[in-house]
């Protein structure tokens, strides 16, 4: 059997739905780590953006280049052999 829903009842189901959706992304926002920038542990073309000598990401030269950064979950580089927070400033010009 089939019921009518009034209009008051269709604003509170969507207000409800609303409501829960952006609780819901809100939730999910928070969730999110923050990231870092995380030197020279990337390998060779794999870094994530630019480095002190080229423009795009992907150009790292060398294994553990120092100027060559990953963006890693805050708190997860100073646990990694080599990982550094800054670029040393001999790479930088």
């Amino acid at each position: 059997m089939m019921t009518k829903t009034s209009k008051s009842d269709l604003a509170k189901i969507i207000a409800f739905t609303t409501i829960s959706t952006l609780i819901t992304t809100q939730q999910a926002l928070a969730a999110e780590p923050v990231m870092e920038k995380c030197y020279g542990i990337v390998k060779a073309g794999l870094n994530d953006c630019q480095t002190a000598t080229t423009s795009c990401a992907g150009s790292a030269t060398k294994d553990s280049q120092a100027d060559a950064f990953l963006f890693l979950p805050k708190g997860l580089c100073e646990k990694i052999v080599g990982g550094s927070l800054t670029v040393p400033k001999t790479t930088v010009k």
